[in-house]
């Protein structure tokens, strides 16, 4: 299984706005039962097969042009892990259990 995120940019219609875009893009993600995603601020985490990341990456880079943006800008991330399964959420709490000293506090944060 691997983890990746997404990230779908549409470029060249009037307007900073777009989330009537990403809007559509949820609506997609939400009809599929492929890959697992997690929405957030700046992009999508997905988690599953790598083919299976690949095909949905391509059908939400083309949700933009569909709906008429002339251009759009995809970043895709994946980390492809084969030693053993590890989740998103696994990934996150392997750094938050590093950022605890062994007195169970969190570690002082470094000057500026």
């Amino acid at each position: 299984m691997a983890t990746a995120e997404i990230t779908v940019i549409p470029i060249g219609r009037e307007g900073a706005g777009i989330g009537d875009i990403l809007a559509e893009v949820a609506r997609h993600l939400a009809a599929q039962d492929r890959v697992r995603f997690e929405m957030h601020a700046m992009g999508t985490d997905l988690e599953g097969d790598v083919p299976d990341i690949l095909k949905l990456a391509g059908e939400l880079q083309e949700i933009p042009l569909m709906l008429g943006v002339p251009r759009v800008y995809t970043v895709l991330k994946i980390d492809n892990r084969v030693d053993r399964d590890q989740t998103l959420e696994e990934k996150v709490a392997s750094v938050e259990a590093r950022i605890l000293d062994s007195d169970g506090l969190p570690s002082p944060t470094p000057p500026e």
